[in-house]
């Protein structure tokens, strides 16, 4: 149900088209719905019609095409918001126009699901919070832990695909350079930058729940003990970490913030947030290990948003006199 403010907003409008523009009464209720869709959207943030953003209209329209609904649909009811808003200017009711420069829905692309910032760190820390409740103490649970919080640190920090991570080697670590060799599609190598957190946690795990994941706890049938792994992330019995427990850590961890994630969902929260940050498209590329620039431009309008909010900011003539 419109608020009161948003209903009498509405009803001019659509007085407007009916007597002034003489539309059909069909087109009418396709604007009264696409409006009033709108309207609902901004009340669950406290807004209304008047006072709506640019980018209420964005993350309206983000919202509509992660719902799946068609981009002709979208392309309709960001038209019946370009009419509203250039009546309500018209009107003086607004002075300024929060449709303007919003892209046409066929240049947009769904942006792939990311974790905000306090969801992160939520997660992040929640290896030490699982194991602190948990009832055992034993060194294997606590190797298990470090572990974890060093996976999850590093997938956040480097962006790393999941294929990336159970096959990483612990030479591909360069620790005291701060960065890492990943091995990404067709066998590519690029380099990733790890901050100090991802620093601190890779150091923990090496020197603590590596040695203690690396005991062998079976012997082969000629006598003798499993081998050293290379690998960077190892299981328990220095076995090798699978594809689907990673996705059960991620799953479990994320879960202390209530929103449940993946593997996948660090890898694109890491490029978010870069870009939300001032980084640039090709930074942010090669950091992915993206081949083409193009699948980085998913994250465009993250950095064209950013672009206008520093201008807006800091340009003497950004704003209205």
């Amino acid at each position: 149900m419109p608020s009161e403010t948003n209903a009498r907003v509405l009803a001019d409008f659509l007085d407007y088209l009916r007597i002034e523009k003489g539309l059909a009464r069909l087109s009418i209720a396709a604007y009264s719905t696409d409006i009033g869709q709108f309207a609902g959207f901004l009340e669950k943030g406290k807004r209304v019609l008047l006072t709506a953003r640019r980018n209420d209209v964005r993350d309206f329209l983000q919202q509509l095409f992660s719902h799946r609904v068609d981009g002709r649909s979208v392309g309709r009811k960001l038209s019946a918001l370009r009419h509203l808003y250039r009546y309500l200017l018209l009107d003086k009711r607004i002075e300024h126009d929060p449709t303007l420069n919003i892209e046409s829905p066929r240049q947009w692309k769904v942006l792939p699901k990311s974790l905000a910032r306090d969801e992160i760190e939520a997660t992040l820390a929640a290896p030490a919070a699982l194991q602190a409740k948990s009832k055992s103490a034993s060194p294997q649970g606590f190797a298990m832990a470090a572990r974890d919080r060093a996976l999850l640190e590093l997938l956040y920090a480097g962006a790393l695909r999941v294929s990336e991570l159970v096959t990483a080697k612990l030479d591909d670590l360069k620790l005291e350079s701060g960065y890492m060799l990943v091995r990404g599609k067709g066998d590519k190598e690029r380099v990733v930058p790890l901050g100090k957190p991802a620093q601190d946690a890779l150091s923990e795990y090496l020197a603590t729940g590596r040695p203690e994941l690396a005991r062998p706890r079976a012997r082969k049938a000629d006598g003798g003990t499993t081998g050293g792994s290379p690998l960077l992330f190892i299981a328990g019995g220095g076995r090798k970490l699978t594809r689907q427990r990673v996705w059960q850590i991620v799953g479990a961890a994320s879960a202390v913030s209530g929103r449940r994630a993946s593997p996948h969902m660090l890898r694109h929260s890491c490029a978010t947030h870069m870009v939300e940050n001032g980084a640039d498209l090709r930074t942010v590329q090669t950091i992915l290990g993206h081949a083409d620039i193009s699948t980085t431009q998913v994250y465009t309008h993250l950095a064209l948003d950013r672009l206008r909010s520093v201008y807006q900011k800091h340009h003497p003539r950004a704003k209205a006199r």
